[in-house]
């Protein structure tokens, strides 16, 4: 009986925390024949998962959780205990999908969901030309050095070093030109935390009250303090 009534009280509890969410997180997962989705947040810095859902075939899954403000959630694929792939993304209140295949699980994603989401796919695709630049860059300078052209060699290595500041300064720019947004202390501290604290100064400067409040506003504030340390 009392088993019985554990049982019970924590279905209760588990079906109140369903009913209390305010995100849903809902799509496919294209030749899926069986496998475990995960809902994850950073804790700590460690992964911690605060939803999951058992699924068979490409029968669509919906995942559920409580946000207190927008924040980078991950979608986990566990395949017969098998780990295929992650996919983060920028969570906000109400729902976001993602539609995506077994054989490439992030690389096919696609998501549609907060404007926080749309605004860092802008983001990546300027960096993914950056990164683009820097493979031919790193391509150049390896012929250069077979070659032994000491001309060529200094020649990349500024080009490199020149794509780096021109990196920060559009994520700087792109952080400033977006702060009414929780993207802006977000990129802040994910892409560009070693950047002259000066630069993160300004971004932490022009936030409004709410984005400072914010998860990734209080962490900006926490890295500028920091390295002021330092």
């Amino acid at each position: 009986m009392k088993r019985l009534a554990f049982i019970i009280t924590l279905l209760i509890v588990s079906s109140c925390a369903k009913d209390k969410s305010n995100f849903t997180l809902k799509g496919t997962i294209k030749d899926l024949k069986k496998g475990t989705v995960y809902l994850q947040k950073i804790e700590d810095s460690t992964l911690v998962s605060i939803d999951s859902l058992n699924i068979i075939g490409e029968s669509p899954f919906e995942l559920r959780t409580y946000l207190d403000a927008p924040e980078v959630l991950f979608l986990k694929l566990d395949k017969n205990g098998e780990d295929s792939g992650i996919i983060p993304f920028f969570a906000a209140e109400g729902i976001t999908e993602i539609n995506t295949t077994l054989k490439n699980f992030f690389m096919d994603a696609k998501i549609k969901g907060s404007v926080q989401q749309q605004k860092l796919e802008e983001y990546k695709s300027v960096m993914d030309k950056f990164k683009d630049k820097n493979l031919d860059l790193i391509k150049n300078n390896l012929e250069a050095r077979r070659s032994q052209d000491s001309l060529e060699i200094d020649s990349s290595l500024k080009e490199y070093n020149n794509l780096i500041i021109r990196k920060y300064l559009y994520t700087i720019n792109f952080a400033i030109n977006n702060k009414e947004s929780e993207i802006a202390p977000y990129l802040a501290v994910t892409e560009i935390p070693d950047a002259n604290l000066k630069y993160l100064d300004t971004i932490n400067k022009v936030l409004p009250p709410e984005i400072k409040a914010s998860k990734y506003g209080k962490e900006l504030q926490h890295l500028i303090d920091e390295r002021k340390k330092e």
